[in-house]
């Protein structure tokens, strides 16, 4: 269907009311959202009548603290669920700093003697010789002994804690 006179005074209106391209091309029949689209910029309409939607502020989400999780959901997940790894048993996650261990030669693994049950944590520069990677048991469905692991997941407010020192 063609843009008669009727229907361009008509797409003008509903535009100037605030309806959307989709709400407008509804009305309209016979045409679809991007075809009202591209006549509103060819006919050069830009002012907009604002919604009663985006007149009246958003209310703030107050924040509410998580006691007692799960130790499952411990360690939040971004994107595919499914991919998130459970964690059978809960890290004592202690605040202080930790110290690099010092892992024996006969302890220590190479890109090609690291296995599944092994800690896979690196030490040192990759361009190095005497790069490695710690080898001690990884404990339970984690890459990581229980050392390196406090160190890689580490609770968001001790993070954030440690950000606000470093900076302040």
């Amino acid at each position: 269907m063609g843009w008669t006179d009727e229907r361009v005074e008509l797409l003008k209106k509903l535009w100037a009311e605030g309806l959307s391209a989709s709400q407008i091309a509804g009305r309209l029949g016979g045409v679809t959202r991007n075809a009202v689209i591209g006549k509103v910029h060819r006919l050069g309409l830009s002012g907009r009548a604002t919604s009663s939607r985006s007149s009246s502020p958003r209310p703030r989400r107050t924040h509410v603290p998580r006691a007692n999780r799960a130790p499952s959901l411990m360690f939040g997940t971004r994107g595919n669920t499914a991919l998130k790894p459970s964690y059978e048993e809960e890290l004592e996650l202690s605040p202080a700093p930790l110290r690099e261990l010092v892992i024996p030669l006969n302890e220590r693994a190479s890109i090609l003697t690291l296995k599944e049950s092994m800690c896979k944590w690196p030490i040192g520069d990759p361009g190095e010789p005497e790069f490695h990677f710690c080898g001690r048991k990884s404990c339970a469905s984690l890459p990581y002994c229980e050392h390196h692991a406090r160190m890689a997941y580490q609770p968001v407010q001790m993070r954030r804690r440690e950000k606000r020192f470093a900076t302040g």
